[in-house]
């Protein structure tokens, strides 16, 4: 049985105000609540105004210059947007109507658009709702970035909670799509791991086993909460929780690192599942992922700071690696594959695990690079001044987690909503790990 689509309502348009402008040195000068405010609202331009105009879905990138938007937007750089919303209204960006406009509009395509097993593609065309392939077999489902869009939608579910027909209209838009995810499609068959890819040209041809510690630990907890096609327990502990980059036990730069691969990886292992997951005090059998978390952004900031290839510009308040644009393409920068290439939301998404850090490393940025690398959906997506290259574009899986994560500093936000879901709650004792979230009674 397949569920129906709730009715659209009627949602009224309204209007978002630019934040005011600031050189990057007057921001740099402000006290620090300020400053991360500011900084996160014109990042939140990129989800506003820079949203694809029909369906305001995000789009995978914006251009420092004006140039005509292209058709294309991404799922998982959606699920960030959604999460972003939250935040503008709940700072009074925008207005609770204009969000819920926005959050239908969204919902109008998503029920229409191409889905495999209930699962989006990676990139998708906002005109048709047919998938953009990323490559030439990768052109179907992709379970991790449709899994960054329900952990967004869900944190819309449980915020939009009054009883008025746009916010009853959307929680029943949202569970109507979240039941007809089938994660369990995505085991092929049964098998004891998730699969990241399937499509009906291709199948099961990527054969992309999500395992070993990464940025999927969230794939994982949607699937075994989901309401309908849920998967085992045993999934996680024989699947994400197996292979030799899961466990690690080795020290780098005088930390040992519990997880994951030699150096910690990318930094945004530390920021996708997180944006909803909260890591204060949870664990399982494997790890404490406040601790996994802290000492991994440690360990990749200890190696900017001893910067073994000597590259210009590397110090205590100039560090970040992780995946963005380069002067290359796009590449996964890491302690063991260092160009030289810097990433804002690498330092900047770290916040909550090394505030002090991160605050210096914010004001250097603006004060040492200032319009290089500050525009008009806040900072830029890479920079290396080793080849005295900055990028010209803002990519929405970079911009987003800046947003998020700052706010989760500030507030928690995100992470109470996301953790009193209670599917995910219900997950989260299925998976048996512990969290200061569930200390209250189990629910039914």
């Amino acid at each position: 049985m397949t569920a129906s689509k709730p009715p659209t309502p009627r949602p009224r348009k309204a209007t978002h105000k630019r934040p005011k402008s600031l050189s990057p040195k007057a921001l740099a000068a402000l006290p620090d609540a300020q400053l991360l405010e500011q900084v996160q609202r014109q990042t939140f331009c990129f989800f506003w105004e820079g949203a694809d105009p029909a369906t305001a879905l995000a789009p995978d990138r914006r251009m420092t210059r004006d140039t005509p938007p292209d058709d294309l937007v991404t799922i998982g750089g959606s699920g960030f947007g959604v999460m972003s919303i939250i935040v503008a209204v709940e700072r009074g960006w925008v207005s609770r109507a204009a969000a819920l406009e926005r959050l239908h509009r969204m919902l109008d395509f998503l029920w229409r658009a191409r889905c495999y097993h209930g699962v989006y593609s990676h990139f998708m065309n906002a005109r048709t709702g047919q998938t953009i392939p990323l490559t030439r077999k990768d052109d179907g489902g992709d379970l991790v970035e449709t899994s960054f869009l329900f952990m967004g939608l869900l944190c819309a579910r449980q915020y939009f909670n009054r009883e008025a027909p746009l916010e009853t209209g959307l929680r029943g838009r949202i569970n109507g799509l979240w039941q007809q995810v089938e994660w369990n499609w995505y085991t092929q068959g049964g098998r004891n791991h998730l699969y990241w890819h399937w499509s009906p040209n291709n199948g099961w041809a990527m054969d992309h086993e999500i395992h070993g510690w990464d940025e999927c630990l969230v794939t994982y907890l949607l699937a075994v909460s989901a309401p309908r096609y849920a998967v085992e327990p045993s999934v996680y502990h024989r699947g994400f929780a197996s292979g030799e980059n899961f466990r690690n036990g080795n020290a780098y730069y005088g930390t040992e690192l519990p997880l994951g691969m030699p150096y910690g990886g990318p930094l945004f292992f530390a920021h996708y599942s997180f944006c909803g997951i909260d890591p204060r005090g949870l664990k399982d059998r494997y790890a404490d992922y406040w601790e996994q978390n802290v000492r991994h952004v440690r360990i990749n900031r200890a190696h900017c700071i001893a910067n073994p290839h000597r590259f210009k510009g590397y110090g205590d308040d100039c560090w970040g690696l992780t995946a963005s644009d380069d002067l290359d393409g796009y590449r996964s920068h890491t302690p063991d594959f260092d160009n030289g290439t810097i990433t804002p939301s690498a330092a900047l998404a770290s916040l909550p695990y090394a505030p002090r850090e991160v605050l210096k490393t914010l004001r250097h940025f603006l004060t040492a690079y200032g319009e290089k690398i500050w525009g008009r959906y806040g900072f830029v997506d890479a920079f290396s001044a080793t080849r005295n290259w900055h990028a010209d574009t803002f990519l929405a899986i970079d911009q987003g987690p800046i947003i998020i994560m700052t706010e989760n500093h500030r507030s928690g936000l995100l992470w109470k909503l996301f953790m009193n879901v209670p599917e995910i709650q219900a997950g989260l004792r299925r998976l048996e790990f512990t969290s200061p979230h569930l200390q209250g009674p189990k629910r039914r």
